[in-house]
């Protein structure tokens, strides 16, 4: 097996490494998953690269990125973004598995909006295990983009083609934050008890002193906790309460200083170091935001 990390650079070398010929359009490619074979061979090797993918596959791929692994049920969507590492899991024959993948390279989305809004399509950072569950009608909305995609992806490269391809893939992405807002809606009792962990976990970091001997805690910190990619947990935070968690952490923060302030005769900079912060200004500065008072001004009104 290879132990190094393999990296596709290009559209081109990817054709070539999965025994396709050359692509018809030099930043955008959909290929036909029942056409690829996996040998042996690449079972466990690394790759990484510099594309965004968007896959639909309709059963098990064996397919690991981020922390976990998932063999995938009917019907799933998998995102993953430029420089994330992905390793197979078992061999793949021909026409054992269906569905597309499409890759895309920045460039060809550089310079439009699409291409300054990426970031906000958080899915890209998702773990494996948060795919997203299409239903029937659902995917037959995305497959039909994918195929108005891949014919104009056929036809003659003109000085439109790439806005064409852009909206269209901008309309793809669109669709699925409807759609993983349905999913969130449907596994609302599931979420529920993320939140709750989330919360107890927050607490509980907080009644060990760690905010005063470690630091305030980093979303990564309680995702990785409680088995979520950062992106997806802050997410489902939004989606069930209306703030992410970034939101929750400040406002926990700062219903703790509060106590402080009233409860306790330490200095302010005092009350700033036992809640994690290495400067007190800008513990100041977060209390005023969220409650319109310094917290000296807090103190002496209450």
């Amino acid at each position: 097996m290879m132990e190094d990390i393999i990296r596709i650079k290009s559209i081109s070398q990817l054709h070539e490494m999965m025994g396709f010929t050359k692509p018809t359009h030099p930043l955008i490619s959909i290929l036909d998953t029942s056409k690829w074979e996996i040998g042996k061979e690449w079972v466990g090797v690394k790759a990484t690269s510099d594309l965004y993918t968007i896959g639909l596959k309709d059963k098990s791929c064996g397919l690991e990125y981020g922390r976990n692994s998932y063999d995938f049920g009917e019907g799933v969507m998998i995102f993953t973004a430029p420089n994330q590492v992905v390793r197979t899991r078992k061999a793949q024959m021909i026409g054992e598995i269906s569905g597309w993948m499409l890759f895309f390279h920045p460039d060809l989305i550089r310079n439009t909006p699409l291409g300054k809004n990426i970031e906000n399509y958080h899915f890209f950072s998702y773990d494996v295990h948060e795919a997203l569950h299409l239903s029937d009608a659902e995917q037959r909305t995305v497959t039909e983009c994918i195929e108005f995609i891949q014919s104009e992806i056929n036809q003659r490269i003109d000085n439109h083609s790439q806005r064409v391809i852009v909206s269209s893939l901008e309309l793809i992405l669109n669709y699925c934050i409807r759609f993983y807002e349905r999913q969130f809606n449907t596994r609302s009792a599931e979420n529920k008890d993320v939140i709750s962990q989330f919360e107890f976990l927050l607490k509980d970091y907080y009644a060990s002193g760690k905010f005063a001997e470690a630091g305030i805690p980093t979303i990564e910190y309680f995702a990785g906790l409680i088995h979520l990619s950062q992106s997806y947990l802050s997410d489902l935070l939004r989606k069930e309460t209306g703030y992410t968690a970034k939101d929750h952490l400040n406002n926990f923060i700062v219903e703790r200083a509060k106590t402080m302030l009233l409860g306790e005769t330490d200095s302010v900079s005092e009350i700033a170091y036992k809640l994690g912060f290495n400067y007190p200004h800008y513990f100041s500065r977060l209390f005023k935001s969220k409650t319109g008072l310094s917290p000296q001004e807090y103190r002496r009104v209450n």
